[in-house]
């Protein structure tokens, strides 16, 4: 392609966003190519809360490992069954807005009484480091989605309300989120150790958080033991209602 090989001379963002169109490019490919171009690429729109056919593959696929799936500005937006296993019907949260950010901070004077999830849910590296994680990465979020009025309207809240929130929020830093360890204190199994882990796939700018507990261990026995009263077989992904998951929604 002449842009790729640098011999198209000074083609517009017009140009260059109807070969995109036309070549049917997913954002990171329409990225690249308008850096050949040597133009900046287009600011992204909203954030998507659209769960594309390829994503629910996925899900489908480890069916047998707890599964959620959020979008850019942490919005639960689906999950599978094992997930509700391992943490509770995320329709019983109570965060604001179904937001994991939100929930985060919601439970943050009050977290040995008003747990996370369904029940406690507790991060090796301490909450304030994972609030700090995550506010980073909703840093990162803002910066590509910077015409998103409901994310606007979401961060200027939390600044609002949130001191602790504020102060992570002006520190400056923007990294995404890398995942973690954490331990539930699950009514079923009792406490349970997993680790969290962050798949992003291809073509969306979704987060699948993925729980796994280390193999041979009393953990894994436990997840097993969820799975078997779990009833895998025909396991679907649960979506929290018709305006979250919504094709039209920020697209």
């Amino acid at each position: 392609m002449l842009l790729e090989q640098g011999r198209a001379r000074n083609p517009s963002a017009q140009v260059v966003t109807a070969l995109a169109r036309a070549l049917r490019l997913d954002p990171s490919e329409r990225d690249h190519l308008f850096r050949c171009a040597q133009l900046a690429p287009p600011s992204a729109g909203n954030v998507s809360r659209h769960i594309p056919a390829s994503v629910q593959r996925l899900v489908h696929q480890l069916g047998a490992t707890p599964a959620g799936i959020f979008a850019a500005d942490w919005t639960i937006i689906g999950w599978n069954k094992m997930w509700t296993a391992a943490a509770g019907d995320p329709r019983a949260y109570g965060w604001e807005g179904r937001s994991l950010v939100a929930g985060m901070f919601q439970t943050r004077a009050s977290r040995d009484r008003d747990p996370i999830a369904a029940w406690p849910v507790w991060s090796w590296r301490g909450s304030d480091a994972e609030e700090e994680d995550l506010v980073a990465d909703l840093r990162v979020t803002a910066a590509a989605h910077p015409q998103d009025e409901r994310l606007a309207s979401f961060v200027e809240g939390m600044l609002r309300r949130e001191p602790a929130f504020a102060r992570l929020w002006f520190n400056g830093t923007a990294t995404p989120w890398a995942g973690d360890r954490k331990t539930i204190e699950h009514p079923r199994v009792g406490d349970i150790t997993l680790d969290v882990d962050v798949l992003m796939p291809a073509g969306t700018d979704l987060r699948i958080l993925t729980c796994a507990a280390a193999a041979e261990t009393t953990d894994a026995e436990k997840l097993d033991a969820l799975r078997a009263a779990c009833h895998l077989p025909g396991n679907s992904l649960t979506r929290p209602d018709p305006e979250v998951s919504s094709p039209d929604q920020g697209l």
